[in-house]
């Protein structure tokens, strides 16, 4: 989320604070080009947004599910409250959320302005309902709950009355009431249609399911929005958790730590952000270890197409 006195424009230049907010965390974002990777063992990776040439770190944070918590709950929050300042220390800023996770909004909203770093985070979210003065209402008290400022992103969740939210969304963008406006899905049968609204309307970001076991996102879906210039968030990266049963009791192959991966997680999501045209994937947890975990598949070296396919036949094999 920016500062509401310095909201850059939509393709204008960054400012200066918003350039030292890209960069802080663990390890000095390097200037990259858009499918771009750092190598360095302690490096943060960070993939740029086509629409702007903002640049953000590969990881970021998904919150469905497990982020619906009482926010007056002190118990459920704490919690959270280390998941999210555990993601932050890691180099972590883009936060996704949605009205359709119940109490996640709320709860983002509120830890992050406890924690300090609300001006930090990419605050992401969604509309995720029918009529226009209904979307609206709904997108200004997605805006309050998240913290009152700016949205960085705000994305038409499951193409729900997709022309009525989107044309909203588009007048919001050139009013600056937000940066980045988007579609998303999370089903391999709608990436047919997100394929067709990637290439026909002006969006700057698409959110779909992508893993290492379901990759038919790399027939159309990706090289379209790599084409078009909209930038992806990926969602499922761990296919509801069923990856971590295909490999329940399974060590890592010796090969995988030229790789920088220590977790089986992190070789899920760093077979994900390795793809040209993945610009952040966003797992979820309520575990604070897995939030440490996760960010760490944020740096060090990246698999190159060889690698890649060398790590989707290991699971094939388990």
């Amino acid at each position: 989320m920016v500062d509401d006195n310095n909201f850059p424009g939509r393709r204008g230049p960054l400012s200066r604070r918003a350039f030292l907010q890209l960069s802080a965390g663990a390890g000095l974002l390097a200037a990259l080009g858009p499918t771009a990777l750092c190598a360095a063992s302690d490096t943060l990776n960070v993939r740029e947004i086509p629409a702007s040439g903002q640049r953000i770190p590969v990881i970021g944070l998904g919150t469905a599910r497990t982020f619906n918590v009482d926010p007056d709950n002190a118990a459920a929050m704490r919690p959270l409250e280390q998941v999210l300042q555990n993601f932050y220390g890691g180099g972590g800023r883009l936060v996704d959320s949605s009205p359709m996770y119940g109490q996640a909004e709320t709860v983002v909203g509120q830890l992050a302005e406890r924690l300090d770093i609300a001006d930090d985070l990419f605050m992401a979210t969604k509309v995720w309902t029918r009529g226009r003065e209904a979307g609206i209402e709904e997108l200004e008290a997605s805006r309050k709950r998240m913290g009152g400022g700016h949205l960085d992103l705000v994305q038409v969740h499951n193409l729900v009355d997709l022309q009525t939210q989107l044309d909203t969304l588009k007048a919001w963008r050139d009013e600056g009431r937000v940066r980045y406006i988007g579609v998303t899905h999370y089903t391999v049968s709608s990436h047919e249609r997100l394929t067709r609204i990637v290439e026909r309307e002006p969006i700057d970001f698409v959110q779909f399911n992508y893993n290492i076991a379901t990759r038919h996102a790399e027939k159309r879906l990706l090289p379209a929005a790599a084409h078009n210039g909209v930038a992806t968030l990926i969602n499922e990266p761990f296919e509801r958790g069923s990856l971590f049963g295909r490999v329940k009791g399974e060590s890592l192959p010796e090969w995988t730590k030229e790789l920088g991966i220590e977790s089986w997680a992190q070789l899920f999501l760093k077979f994900i952000v390795s793809h040209p045209a993945v610009t952040c994937a966003i797992p979820a947890t309520s575990d604070p270890e897995h939030a440490t975990d996760n960010i760490g598949a944020a740096h060090g070296p990246l698999p190159d197409a060889d690698q890649r396919e060398r790590m989707a036949s290991l699971v094939r094999s388990l």
